[in-house]
């Protein structure tokens, strides 16, 4: 990575709260003891009589955001993803997305950035997890700029909203002022001829690097972040696809059920192009640093940029 200016998504998931509490009083924050972690904290402190702790205890959390959804409050339940979407997967299925209440629901440390913790605490499940229950709406911001626009996104947005953030500082690249974030809409970075490379979260930038690597061997790579993975912006997609006929995805999560699952649904579904997943390939993850593991399991920008060249060729 560069030496561009970064920050956790996880970070700007507590500061986006705290903006957001300062806008709308019926913003609630509910976190399961971990609000150091989350940064939720940051909200504890700004608005005290918002913040509810339920302690160790996600799935009674759940249940807490659902019945405060109904009296006409926002609330949004943070903890880590294994536990929010593992742990209390029962109580979000039926509690909330059952009745589609206006539950937002934040999942801190996501996929294998969460480094030396190790496989118990490594989810790598829930965008499938929580991309398989009806009207759930998945979002995987790629770095503090996309995380911060997709949480004001998800205040507004009436029904369930799950949030997939990390815990390792990543950079900073959406800066710009033409920046513009929407539910359910893809965004081209960078346009190419011989394949698409559609990408999610940390490992957008990545992708970005890649393509950089890739044209110095001729290979022209589009570039397309997914920042929500459902709905999928279908009609991008398949319009990347029909042009350079090869797909590559790339997500920090497992092959099976996410992104690339995802993106595969609707190539087969019409035949526009052939797909390559890059990803986590069906195994848990290990202990090391977040870069350590990126570079393992070929999510950095090497990984990906040999991924795609022995794809094309």
């Amino acid at each position: 990575m560069s030496d561009a200016v970064r920050m956790a998504t996880r970070d700007s998931y507590g500061k986006a709260l705290v903006e957001l509490g300062k806008i709308n009083d019926k913003v609630y924050v509910l976190d399961a003891d971990l609000a150091g972690a989350t940064k939720t904290g940051v909200f504890k402190k700004e608005f005290p009589d918002r913040h509810i702790d339920c302690g160790i205890a996600e799935a009674n959390m759940m249940g807490i955001a659902a019945g405060l959804s109904t009296t006409g409050l926002i609330p949004f339940c943070s903890s880590f993803a294994m536990f929010a979407t593992g742990r209390a997967y029962e109580q979000v299925r039926n509690s909330i997305g059952y009745p589609h209440l206006n539950v937002k629901i934040g999942g801190t440390h996501a996929g294998i950035t969460v480094g030396e913790d190790g496989a118990s605490h490594q989810c790598n499940e829930d965008i499938a997890l929580m991309r398989g229950i009806p009207g759930m709406v998945v979002i995987c911001p790629s770095d503090g700029v996309e995380a911060r626009a997709a949480v004001l996104a998800a205040a507004e947005y009436v029904g369930p909203v799950y949030l997939r953030f990390g815990r390792s500082p990543i950079p900073l690249f959406n800066e710009r002022p033409d920046y513009k974030f929407e539910i359910g809409k893809g965004i081209v970075l960078k346009e190419g001829k011989d394949v698409t490379v559609v990408a999610t979260g940390v490992c957008v930038y990545e992708a970005l690097q890649a393509a950089e690597e890739l044209a110095k061997e001729g290979i022209d790579a589009e570039v397309i972040n997914i920042h929500t993975i459902k709905p999928l912006d279908r009609d991008l997609i398949l319009a990347s696809a029909k042009k350079t006929g090869k797909v590559v995805t790339v997500e920090e999560h497992s092959v099976i059920g996410g992104l690339g699952s995802a993106v595969a649904d609707v190539l087969a579904e019409t035949g526009a192009g052939i797909l390559k997943k890059i990803g986590i390939q069906d195994v848990f993850g290990e202990s090391g640093t977040a870069l350590q593991l990126l570079h393992k399991y070929k999510l950095d920008a090497e990984g990906i940029t040999e991924g795609v060249r022995d794809f094309v060729k």
